[in-house]
């Protein structure tokens, strides 16, 4: 659900103050100077998707920046891209500058300081965020460097898919459930590298790890949204993103030796398959739907098979972990 509001429910002399603090609180302290204070207009909400977080913002002209103080007031240590959906802007960080018409997208980093200004035309300008932390970003911060406060167009390829993709986002997301906007998350993210990567050229310049993190990322994201099929298995994922089996357990054994764990491909299917089970049996409005069912619902072909993984997994069984959940939410 967006968290947030509109400046028509806020008195005339405190709008431009509350959009300055929604602002700040969303994505980062910022400062502000407005075109006209009192004819000031804005909308601002923010979307939690779980590992990452999207802003809407609708507002009248004003002149924004960053600086080194306001950093140290508050980092959420983010890389955030901006879409201009409709008016114009402009950006300044580092030593890139880009003027943003409806369509452009641009990316800033939330620990160094930027300028930036809205309304070039005079008129409104309404944009979204996708805020991404910097522990999710698998390129190099030197490569993202050269991206910060320049100008990217959403008109084709991947810059257009992701386009859309977040406009779709902010329309659909808030009727999605918890778990369903984290994979959503994952794929916005995914979307993000990709276009980063695109534009970048970084194919042919990332460094081998580099790419083996964004391809750990895409196969996150194709098994959260495969959880569901019975076929899901290591051969299928590998035979998917066009990788050797090998590759594919090499993808993740790095990944885990860098976790300090030592989970496997079929773990992981076994792992969040168990989880969505788990939610699925706790929620009331499910009780309606055999165990068996809920299994069936997220890939297990086998009544006797998922009830063994629950048991080994929660050291309970799915019914007698079903009715405890049940009898806890009437006691609450």
């Amino acid at each position: 659900m967006w968290q947030g509001a509109d400046s028509v429910q806020v008195p005339v002399t405190d709008r431009f103050d509350w959009f300055a603090q929604t602002v700040s609180s969303a994505l980062m302290p910022s400062a502000f100077t407005p075109q006209d204070a009192a004819g000031f207009q804005a909308e601002g909400a923010f979307l939690d998707l779980g590992g990452a977080r999207m802003s809407r913002f609708s507002f009248s002209p004003l002149l924004s920046w960053r600086t080194p103080a306001l950093i140290r007031r508050g980092d959420p240590e983010q890389y955030q891209l901006g879409l201009v959906t409709a008016g114009t802007a402009w950006y300044a960080q580092g030593e890139g500058e880009a003027e943003l018409h409806a369509g452009d997208m641009v990316l800033w980093d939330t620990s160094r300081p930027y300028k930036s200004g809205s309304g070039l035309d005079g008129g409104t300008v309404d944009a979204l965020v996708l805020q991404i932390p910097k522990a999710r970003m698998p390129l190099p911060s030197r490569q993202i460097d050269r991206l910060l406060a320049r100008r990217m167009s959403s008109g084709t390829g991947v810059g257009a898919i992701l386009a859309q993709f977040l406009v779709s986002l902010a329309g659909n997301g808030p009727d999605c459930r918890p778990l369903d906007l984290a994979v959503l998350a994952n794929t916005a993210v995914e979307l993000a590298v990709s276009c980063l990567d695109q534009q970048l050229g970084a194919e042919a310049d990332a460094s081998a790890d580099a790419r083996a993190q964004v391809m750990r990322h895409r196969i996150d994201a194709f098994i959260e949204q495969s959880l569901g099929d019975p076929g899901l298995t290591p051969r299928a994922i590998a035979d998917h993103h066009h990788i050797s089996l090998r590759t594919l357990y090499t993808l993740f054994q790095s990944h885990d030796d860098l976790q300090g764990g030592s989970e496997g491909v079929a773990a992981v299917i076994r792992r969040r398959r168990l989880e969505r089970c788990r939610a699925d049996l706790a929620r009331p409005q499910l009780r309606h739907l055999a165990v068996h069912v809920i299994a069936a619902r997220w890939g297990f072909a086998s009544t006797a098979t998922f009830n063994r993984a629950f048991r080994a997994a929660y050291e309970t069984t799915p019914h007698a972990y079903r009715t405890e959940a049940m009898e806890s939410g009437r006691k609450a």
